[in-house]
């Protein structure tokens, strides 16, 4: 309700209303019982508020205003408590009916006698009237009895289901408490992921620009070197050209003599270009390169990783009858299966299921988040709905446990059951049991979930598991001529 809304509700109400208001727990919307306060200020039934955080050990919240408390700190509140029994009085005095009349106005006698048919007081004189000749009557003390008896089976009804939307609320405010938990935690881990991934790569750029930048100087001195060294060799040609030139300029007796040395001199050793860098500093500079190189193959496998988290993909998952057990009949557009009254003559193999009534998907997931959707039908059978290894067994005797290879839920008479291991299995409410479920799979978090696919309900989240790999398929069960599985486009 809005705020306009409640001002608007607080304006039209009596004193009398808004008293009782203030009076009221909001959890069993009754007269406060042995009030207790909490540190946000507000007030309820000691039993209330005990009920409401019965199984917590901290992180104890308000159920009207969510405030979260780290320790339980209930403090009696005596004031109110007397204000509410003064309250109580005075509201009855104000709201008591005013007495009933004992005498019939019509003949003056007292009303004796109820008259079931047209339900109302009448005297012994009106019974034996004909407007009443022949009704089904009887004394009022008896009459008012079995209403009451009436009206308690109804208010004992009434508490029921009261008290069972009590524990819808609670369920559902411990849920999305859960939920907002892993929410939390989901975050920080991201968090936590990209800040190791900003020192690795901070780190990684200080180093190999520190490699980069010795390497530069190594070069530099390298071609100042070089470069000397050919400057020298260049003056050293130079003049060797020039004395040469001149010698050719010379008249033939002069350039005859000492013609031995002059050739000798031309003939001077060929300059051997060593070049300007070392192999080794190639190698280094090479090396830098495939680090780099390196380098981008990570983050790449990161971005990689991190745009597969991100996408979640709607698997179009249909039946493979090389898996089914012979009595299951599978559609021919291998999306529904249910239970035939007799065994079909299909050949034995391996992958074949006997006599569990399983069959597997033909799809298997060895990466990525999928999820697929179930429209169940049970009716007086059994349905079975989850995933499995590859590996499951086929043959003999199964245990639908996760320990087993298969984690899944079973539909019976409305109701879904996790079964967790042997010795525990986890009930889904039966009141909100859904038709089509929705399974989530994350292979690389280990983690199967499963919803009700019309409102995001979680039905069961299995504890996370190692699939080391192993392709993991689509599973189903059924056990009863009225079970039905059929996967929804």
């Amino acid at each position: 309700m809005t705020s306009a809304a409640n001002q608007a509700a607080m304006a039209a109400a009596t004193p009398t209303q808004l008293l009782l208001a203030e009076l009221t727990c909001s959890v069993c919307l009754d007269y406060f019982k042995d009030p207790v306060s909490l540190a946000c200020g507000h007030h309820f039934c000691q039993a209330c508020i005990t009920q409401c955080w019965e199984g917590l050990s901290t992180d104890f919240h308000c159920p009207e205003c969510r405030e979260t408390f780290s320790r339980r700190n209930l403090k009696p509140n005596r004031q109110l408590k007397n204000i509410v029994e003064a309250s109580r009085k005075l509201t009855l005095e104000l709201t008591k009916e005013p007495d009933v009349e004992t005498v019939c106005e019509k003949h003056k006698e007292n009303l004796k006698v109820f008259c079931q048919k047209d339900q109302t007081l009448i005297c012994v004189v009106c019974h034996l009237s004909q407007d009443h000749k022949g009704h089904p009557a009887v004394l009022i003390e008896e009459a008012a009895e079995n209403y009451k008896k009436q009206i308690r089976s109804r208010l004992e009804s009434l508490k029921k289901e009261s008290e069972e939307i009590l524990t819808f609320k609670l369920s559902g405010e411990d849920k999305s408490h859960e939920l907002l938990k892993q929410l939390e935690t989901e975050k920080q881990k991201i968090v936590a992921e990209f800040q190791q991934l900003r020192q690795f790569l901070e780190e990684q750029e200080r180093h190999l620009l520190a490699q980069l930048e010795e390497l530069n100087k190594e070069i530099e001195k390298g071609r100042a070197e070089y470069v000397a060294k050919l400057s020298e060799e260049i003056s050293s040609f130079s003049s060797l050209i020039g004395e040469m030139e001149q010698k050719c300029q010379q008249p033939a007796r002069e350039f005859l003599q000492d013609i031995k040395g002059t050739l000798s001199r031309c003939e001077r050793e060929k300059f051997q270009n060593s070049g300007a860098f070392s192999s080794d500093l190639k190698w280094r500079l090479w090396e830098s390169s495939q680090r780099n190189a390196s380098l981008e193959t990570i983050v790449k496998k990161f971005k990689d990783s991190l745009s597969s988290r991100q996408r979640l993909d709607k698997a179009n998952v249909t039946l493979d009858p090389h898996t089914a057990h012979p009595q299951l009949i599978v559609s021919a557009d291998r999306k529904s299966v249910r239970l035939g009254c007799t065994k079909q003559a299909l050949p034995d193999n391996p992958e074949r299921f006997d006599p569990a009534p399983c069959v597997l998907g033909c799809e298997g997931f060895t990466s990525g988040r999928q999820y697929w959707e179930v429209e169940v039908e049970v009716g007086r059978g059994v349905c079975d709905v989850g995933v499995a290894r590859e590996s499951v067994s086929r043959k003999g005797r199964i245990s639908f446990y996760p320990e087993r290879g298969i984690w899944a839920v079973e539909s019976r008479e409305d109701q879904y059951w996790a079964h967790m291991s042997p010795a525990q299995s986890i009930p889904f409410p039966p009141s909100s049991a859904p038709r089509r479920i929705r399974v989530y799979l994350d292979y690389e978090q280990g983690q199967v979930s499963i919803f009700d696919a019309g409102t995001w309900d979680p039905i069961v989240t299995f504890p996370p598991a190692s699939f080391a790999g192993e392709r993991i398929r689509p599973f189903f069960g059924a056990v009863g001529s009225s079970a039905r599985l059929t996967l929804c486009p």
